[in-house]
C-alpha cells in the first residue's frame, strides 16, 4: 500500500497496525531526504509483525524516486545502448545500493516488455530491445547487480506491454497479438527468467485473442493462473499493478476488482495512493474470506507463499544505520561516475 505524506502520523500507524499489509511502496511525494526516508521505512516496520517488502520504482531515467535527493540515474535504454553486460549489472548494483541505504529492499525493476513501436510513446526509455534475448541479457544483469545490494527486483509487466499504445493509468489497452506470437516474443523474457524474478507485475491490459474478451490481465485467471503459474512454472510471487489505474478501474469497484484479482490468482496486489481505497479492498477481501471457504483457501494460499518468501529472504534483514552525509555523498559520486562511464560507451547516433 502508499500513502500521503512524509511521516508516520497517528492515522496512518493505526491503519498498518489494523491491515498488517505485506509492504509498503514510497512515491516522490513521500521522500524529501535520504534520513526522512529511512525513518519513514523504519517507522511503518516497527508498528508491522512481519517484515515489510519496503517497496519503489527505481529504474533510472524517467521512474527514478531518488533524483531530486541523491542523483539521476540513467535509463535502461540509454545503458542498454552501451551494449556493455557489465554496464547492465554495474546499473542494477549502482541502483540497488542506492535504494538499500536509505531502507527500500524491493525495486519493482527492470520492465521487461519490449521496445515496440506501439508503446514508444507510453514506455519510451524505460524498454530496452524489441529483440526477447537481448532483453533477456539486460535483465539477467540488472537483477544481479540489484541482488548484489540485498534488493529484490521485478518483473514487469506480464504478459508484455510491449504492443500497447495507451498508458494503462488512464487507459485500458486492447492488446490483440495472437497466442502464439506473444509466447515467442513478448512471454520470452518471463519465460526465461521464471527462476530470477522474486516478483512478476501484472499489467492492466486486455488481450482479446488470447481471453476471448477484453479483461486485464491482472484479473484474468486465464493469464495468472493457466499461462504463468501452470504453463510458465512461475513459483515466485504474482503482484498486481497498481489497482487505482484507471486501466483496471474501468471493470469494476475496488472491491470488486481486488477480489477478482485474487481470485484469478495474485498473490497480493498495489493499491499506491488514496487510504480509503486500501480499506475497502481489505474490508471486502475479509468479509468475501469470513463466509466463502473456497475464497478462504486461495487467500491462505496467496498468504502463505508470501510469508514462506519472507521467512527465506536474507533481503528482508532490515539496515539499522540511516545513511549519513558521506555514504550519500559516495552514492551520489558513484551514481555521476557511472553515468559518465555510460555517456562515454554510448555509439554516436548518425
Amino acid at each position: 500500500m502508499g500513502f500521503d505524506g512524509t511521516e508516520l502520523t497517528p492515522a496512518l500507524e493505526r491503519m498498518l497496525i489494523t491491515l498488517q499489509p505485506a509492504g509498503i511502496i514510497l512515491f516522490a511525494r513521500n521522500i524529501t531526504s535520504p534520513q526522512q526516508t529511512f525513518k519513514l521505512l523504519a517507522d511503518c516496520q516497527r508498528v508491522i509483525r512481519t517484515p515489510i517488502f519496503s517497496c519503489v520504482d527505481m529504474e533510472g531515467g524517467t521512474v527514478d524516486r531518488l533524483r531530486n535527493v541523491i542523483a539521476p540515474a540513467p535509463s535502461p535504454a540509454k545503458v542498454a545502448h552501451t551494449k556493455d553486460k557489465k554496464l547492465f549489472e554495474k546499473h542494477g548494483r549502482i541502483i540497488g545500493e542506492e535504494v538499500r541505504a536509505v531502507g527500500f529492499n524491493t525495486d519493482f525493476a527492470p520492465v521487461s516488455d519490449l521496445d515496440l513501436p506501439p508503446a514508444h510513446n507510453v514506455l519510451g526509455s524505460r524498454t530496452v530491445s524489441a529483440d526477447p534475448k537481448e532483453v533477456v541479457t539486460f535483465v539477467t544483469a540488472f537483477l544481479k547487480g540489484l541482488k548484489s545490494a540485498r534488493v529484490f527486483g521485478c518483473g514487469k509487466h506480464f504478459p508484455g506491454l510491449g504492443e500497447a499504445n495507451l498508458d494503462t493509468h488512464y487507459e485500458l489497452p486492447a492488446i490483440n497479438k495472437p497466442f502464439e506470437q506473444q509466447w515467442e516474443q513478448d512471454l520470452y523474457p518471463f519465460r526465461q527468467l521464471k527462476h530470477l524474478f522474486p516478483f512478476v507485475m501484472v499489467a492492466h491490459a486486455g488481450y482479446p485473442a488470447v481471453t476471448g474478451d477484453g479483461t486485464p490481465a491482472s484479473i484474468s485467471q486465464k493469464w495468472m493462473t493457466d499461462i504463468l503459474r501452470k504453463k510458465i512454472g512461475y513459483k515466485g510471487l504474482i503482484l498486481t499493478d497498481d489497482l487505482e489505474m484507471q486501466g483496471v478501474l474501468k471493470m469494476g469497484t475496488i472491491e470488486e476488482i481486488s477480489v477478482q484479482t485474487m481470485r484469478a490468482g495474485a498473490d497480493m496486489f498495489l493499491i499506491c495512493h488514496k487510504e480509503d481505497l486500501v480499506w475497502r479492498a481489505y474490508e471486502a477481501i475479509l468479509r468475501l474470506a469470513e463466509k466463502d471457504k473456497k475464497f478462504e483457501r486461495r487467500i491462505k494460499e496467496a498468504s502463505d507463499r508470501v510469508l514462506r518468501l519472507k521467512k527465506a529472504a536474507r533481503e528482508l534483514k532490515p539496515i539499522t544505520t540511516p545513511p549519513d552525509e558521506k555514504v550519500i555523498a559516495r552514492l551520489r559520486e558513484n551514481i555521476q561516475k557511472f553515468t559518465a562511464e555510460v555517456e562515454a560507451k554510448t555509439p554516436a547516433i548518425a
